[in-house]
């Protein structure tokens, strides 16, 4: 019994350790928006499915009370979404219509508890108020809604902390409503508000402490985009720059980075918005591979690799490569040695990713439009449309279809892998399939 109270504490510690390094805690675990590794990769997810259908290869399925374009979160046997009530959509009085955080057993599915995380939900063509992924580090999980409602529950369901963004800062202002994920690091949440078309107030980046909600820092951040421009719907990410992790923010025509503790600007890379084009506004969330930074612009064009390594307004010099192949609203994935891109159209390229070079040239996949992002994991790609079929892909040197597979239900939410399940959210449920 010492031994095995002593392994158990060796685990736990190990996973903290983990965690506070950005790295995977453990096995079972998809903790944010881009999963553990913060690119959209799991390295520990294994013996995945390939095929499956409606009744094919699910371990289970669970009703969800509306569509949402919101990932999973998932640590150990609990797996967190956001759902709401229909919502109203602009032509009819405002509704009660509720948005919700479910907490469900990754065993059987069903639903440990539900909590009320805001009211009026609305509908904004590819958007509700529940489009912000939920986060967790396995004791705590926090939501953000549309509507600047950021709470803070135990895995109980008891609401630590909870508190009114717009209320405390100002109305957003983005032209089909907010829809960032906050990034968790290093015990804080960062949330971006990078807006302009419905707004004249300025953008700001803002870190919050996890456990009690209170400020640490806020800062403005300055942009000359123009019209819809300014807005941005992407989340934060990290990047390291001589060993030191700096916050990466991507939107309003440039990449910042910003210092962690304060919030400063350290530099800015322009060049996404070259012909300062009124409606470059921004969806995907930018990549990192070591210090090095990728950034995709409206339509993908232009996709940038460039490293920050100087201050203020980087010079040209810093960009590594830059090409067209980029994506507007899915964000990339890497392996770290290859980029990997699926467009809203369909098209799949690899992208080498030290030099830009082609691995896989353009092809198309399963027809239909794409929204949600890629997932890399056991070796494989596994890319859903917004009709619910999922094109699954060798992550290897050449283009080779696996499989595809239809759930014929809408699909705005990017899948996850957890152990030797992979998760989908439909419009109306939520997937756990393994193989049996």
């Amino acid at each position: 019994m010492l031994f095995r109270n002593r392994r158990i504490l060796f685990v736990l510690v190990l996973a903290c350790a983990l965690t506070a390094l950005g790295a995977e805690p453990f096995e079972f675990a998809w903790p944010q928006w881009r999963g553990p590794n913060l690119n959209g990769s799991s390295s520990v997810a294994r013996n995945l499915p390939v095929t499956w259908s409606a009744t094919e290869n699910v371990a289970w399925r669970v009703a969800l009370p509306s569509w949402s374009a919101a990932t999973p979160a998932i640590w150990g046997d609990t797996v967190f979404v956001t759902s709401a009530e229909e919502g109203f959509d602009g032509s009819k009085a405002e509704t009660n219509d509720k948005i919700l955080l479910l907490a469900i057993s990754r065993e059987d599915g069903s639903v440990r508890w539900q909590r009320v995380i805001g009211s009026g939900n609305q509908t904004r063509r590819k958007q509700n108020l529940t489009s912000p992924s939920p986060i967790t580090d396995g004791r705590h999980v926090w939501s953000m809604t549309g509507s600047g409602s950021l709470q803070c529950h135990d895995f109980n369901g008891k609401e630590i902390w909870s508190r009114d963004i717009q209320g405390d800062f100002g109305d957003f202002g983005l032209n089909h409503g907010y829809a960032s994920s906050p990034l968790l690091y290093r015990g804080k949440l960062y949330l971006q508000v990078l807006h302009g078309m419905r707004t004249d107030a300025p953008s700001y980046v803002v870190a919050i402490e996890k456990a009690t909600g209170k400020d640490a820092w806020r800062v403005e951040r300055p942009t000359d985009a123009v019209f819809e421009s300014p807005d941005s719907y992407s989340t934060p990410t990290i990047v390291v720059i001589g060993g030191k992790p700096q916050l990466v923010v991507l939107g309003g025509d440039y990449v910042t980075g910003h210092d962690l503790d304060k919030g400063a600007e350290i530099w800015r890379m322009g060049g996404l918005n070259p012909e300062r084009h009124r409606f470059y506004r921004t969806i995907a969330s930018a990549l990192t591979i070591g210090d090095v930074v990728y950034a995709s612009s409206t339509r993908g064009k232009p996709f940038l690799a460039f490293r920050p390594t100087g201050t203020g307004l980087l010079p040209s010099s810093a960009v590594l490569w830059k090409n067209e192949l980029g994506s507007d609203v899915p964000t990339p994935v890497t392996d770290g040695k290859r980029i990997f891109v699926v467009n809203d159209r369909g098209i799949v390229v690899a992208l080498d990713a030290q030099t830009g070079h082609i691995s896989w040239d353009r092809q198309r996949i399963e027809a239909g439009t794409y929204s949600s992002s890629p997932l890399l994991a056991d070796g494989k790609i596994y890319a859903v449309n917004e009709e619910g079929s999922t094109t699954v892909l060798s992550a290897g040197d050449d283009f080779e279809v696996l499989a595809v597979n239809r759930l014929d239900s809408r699909t705005l939410a990017s899948p996850v892998a957890v152990g030797n399940q992979l998760f989908i959210r439909t419009a109306d449920a939520l997937y756990c399939l393994a193989k049996k």
